[in-house]
């Protein structure tokens, strides 16, 4: 079995420190074989707000998967933002804002769908970005579960509009349900949500899961801060959200769910 750490949008600069301990002992109790960030590590993409994300990265003695998210991106410096959208991020984070952690068991892929435009924060993928990260999870053997992991989400809760999908979503699904990505993880709304890609994506029989992180920071919409652990193996996928207790000062399980592999895709047990 492989472990999967899912946190996004911690948001350094509206982030509070007791919360970011607990999460980094949540973490370690844990152990998992792969820590992975899908985006909005910082409020405003300023350089203190990296070099505390940098520290939080260094405190996990695990490898780690991130990919950039909109905040990651310049604002208000407009010159950053149109000449250097992603200078921060690799200066502080990492070079690389596509990597890929691959084990026996697992591959995961990650994809930059943050841009320097539009301005409201949205994003999307090309298809130069998406036949590179198929061909990836092509070449995993065939007992790795295949992950993919984005910033903006490929699905949404029943509150949310379309306009909150990641763009060019339907000629990325297409591409990566028929590379075999088994799991999709995702952020950018502050709000967690498990689905299938079965009711929003025509995939000939195919259907993935969808699992999107809640936040770190203090922005909540709704919801409690959040993070997932999701449990691997061939065959099945246990979901569990861990909730912020502020009386307890940590993270204690508010949900779980179990998901195996049918003919058609993963369906919950």
């Amino acid at each position: 079995m492989t472990t999967v750490a899912h946190v996004s949008d911690i948001h350094f600069g509206r982030v509070e420190p007791r919360l970011i301990a607990a999460l980094v002992r949540t973490i370690t109790a844990v152990a998992p074989n792969l820590v992975a960030v899908s985006g909005d590590l910082t409020q405003r993409a300023r350089r203190r707000q990296f070099r505390d994300a940098r520290r939080f990265l260094d405190l996990l003695p695990f490898p780690v998967l991130v990919v950039p998210g909109n905040h990651d991106v310049p604002l208000f410096n407009i010159p950053a933002r149109l000449l250097n959208p992603y200078g921060g991020y690799q200066r502080h984070i990492q070079w690389n804002l596509e990597p890929i952690f691959e084990s026996e068991d697992l591959i995961a892929v990650g994809l930059n769908s943050a841009r320097s435009f539009p301005f409201h924060g949205g994003g999307r993928l090309n298809e130069v970005q998406v036949a590179r990260a198929a061909a990836r999870l092509r070449s995993a053997g065939s007992a790795a579960v295949k992950v993919v992991v984005t910033h903006h989400p490929f699905d949404l809760p029943a509150t949310h509009a379309d306009e909150h999908l990641i763009g060019r979503a339907d000629m990325a699904m297409r591409e990566l349900a028929e590379a075999g990505a088994d799991l999709f993880l995702a952020g950018h709304l502050h709000v967690s949500h498990v689905g299938t890609t079965a009711t929003r994506y025509q995939l000939g029989g195919r259907s993935a899961l969808i699992v999107q992180a809640g936040t770190m920071s203090t922005r909540h919409r709704g919801e409690l801060n959040t993070i997932n652990v999701l449990d691997l193996t061939r065959d099945r996928i246990a979901v569990r959200r861990y909730a912020w207790n502020q009386s307890a000062d940590a993270f204690e399980v508010s949900w779980e769910r179990s998901f195996d592999r049918a003919p058609d895709g993963w369906q919950q047990a």
